[in-house]
């Protein structure tokens, strides 16, 4: 699955550009794009659709790197004024990037949020209010301990100066409970948001559970596994589903996720997607449903890493939510986009899955909330994928990780930040 590279031009502003061609070399129009056998040798799809689309070429086009020296990148906003917010693993922090490929220290005021012990866990995912052109306040995740040795992911909010690149009134809004081990730090914290028309919050938490019982994401008196949806205050949205029950947090939407790191409503149709890490096999791409049970540890297209099936083995369980779309083997999806502008017409319903085992950009054709092809993008880079976002110019955004799951003062300072614009 590598991509054919024609040429590679330095042009100014430490800028580089890539040009590629739509056609990836080895890969066959109308086959699936993996041929690999799956990990769980009995997995079936429950539909015609939900595994291994075809592979379908669309539109060839060029990278260019916005700046190469970031250490543990994890997701980005777009200002109104062009510039871009990047967040950052290590040192746990937010930056600016200006219109000239410049970045900022770090933003004031984020780091202040955090345990001393917790700055090298990291800001996670950022987003802008509806109303930031007026309000400026914007959003973000990050991990951080309680009594300096359990932690969980945190949901925070401040009004950014960007004159004074200083986040203003900051305060934590929310805490997932409960607090976990920090032993378990770094994997399976979720921490995306998406944030509704209406204002609201949909947040993202993994199970945080490294092994079994994963029984965590089945039950409603904890936020692990969980999609919540609150308030821009921090409190339970007031169409909750499990408002009033006794026994049930407030604040979940829906649960039975793993490692939910991709979060991103469709513009057309409003539904609210997610893609989420399996284990060993069974990444999975969902729609989330108000109230709804989306299978983890039950029903699952994966099996443990040692080999052997989770739980009954199962695939499928009435009363559980099937996943749109899943992969086996992994591609450990991080990251999600659909592409709302117009700079490519060939790309109009597709949806970007960010890889990072598939080492990829994965471009997803979506038909009445079905995937009907698929086609493997920046193969030939060999770079983890953390982030996609479309930008309001209608180029992509991508954030490559040249870390691990876990980051550390030695992690290389070598991811990037590019972007995609027709050839």
């Amino acid at each position: 699955m590598k991509l054919f590279l024609i040429c590679t031009v330095c042009v100014s502003a430490g800028l580089f550009i890539v040009s590629v061609k739509a056609q990836t070399p080895g890969l066959i129009e109308g086959q699936p794009v993996d041929k690999r056998p799956p990990e769980k040798t009995d997995n079936k799809p429950t539909f015609p659709e939900q595994t291994r689309a075809p592979y379908h070429a669309t539109a060839p086009f060029q990278i260019t790197t916005l700046i190469d020296t970031l250490p543990a990148p994890w997701s980005l906003a777009f200002l109104p004024d062009g510039k871009i917010l990047l967040t950052e693993r290590l040192p746990g922090s937010i930056r600016i990037l200006d219109t000239k490929g410049v970045l900022s220290e770090p933003v004031a005021g984020v780091s202040a949020l955090m345990a001393p012990d917790a700055k090298d866990i990291g800001v996670l995912d950022v987003a802008l209010d509806p109303h930031f052109a007026t309000n400026h306040q914007i959003f973000f995740t990050f991990y951080d301990y309680i009594n300096g040795t359990n932690s969980n992911t945190w949901i925070a909010r401040g009004r950014l100066d960007e004159a004074k690149c200083a986040l203003i009134d900051a305060k934590v809004i929310f805490r997932a409970q409960p607090a976990m081990p920090s032993k378990r730090l770094g994997g399976k914290t979720g921490g995306r948001i998406a944030i509704a028309p209406d204002g609201t919050l949909f947040v993202t938490t993994g199970d945080r559970s490294d092994s079994p019982p994963w029984d965590v994401a089945q039950r409603l008196d904890n936020h692990l596994g969980k999609i919540l949806h609150i308030t821009a205050d921090g409190a339970a949205a007031p169409d909750n589903p499990f408002l009033g029950k006794p026994g049930v947090l407030p604040e979940i939407w829906a649960y039975g996720v793993r490692s939910p790191e991709g979060l991103a409503f469709d513009p057309k149709t409003g539904r609210l997607w997610e893609n989420e890490h399996g284990p060993r096999g069974g990444d999975e791409l969902n729609i989330i449903g108000k109230g709804k049970n989306y299978g983890w540890p039950i029903a699952v297209h994966g099996i443990d890493y040692p080999g052997k099936a989770i739980g009954e083995g199962v695939v499928h369980k009435d009363g559980m939510e099937d996943p749109v779309y899943y992969w086996d083997p992994v591609i450990a999806p991080s990251g999600l986009a659909f592409y709302t502008g117009t700079l490519f017409p060939q790309w109009q319903g597709s949806l970007f899955v960010g890889g990072l085992g598939g080492r990829m950009l994965d471009r997803l054709t979506i038909v009445n909330d079905h995937v009907v092809a698929e086609e493997p993008l920046l193969t030939e880079l060999h770079s983890r994928i953390r982030d996609v976002r479309v930008g309001p110019d209608g180029a992509v955004y991508v954030l490559t990780d040249s870390g691990t799951a876990t980051v550390s003062p030695n992690t290389p300072p070598t991811s990037k930040l590019l972007k995609l614009t027709p050839k």
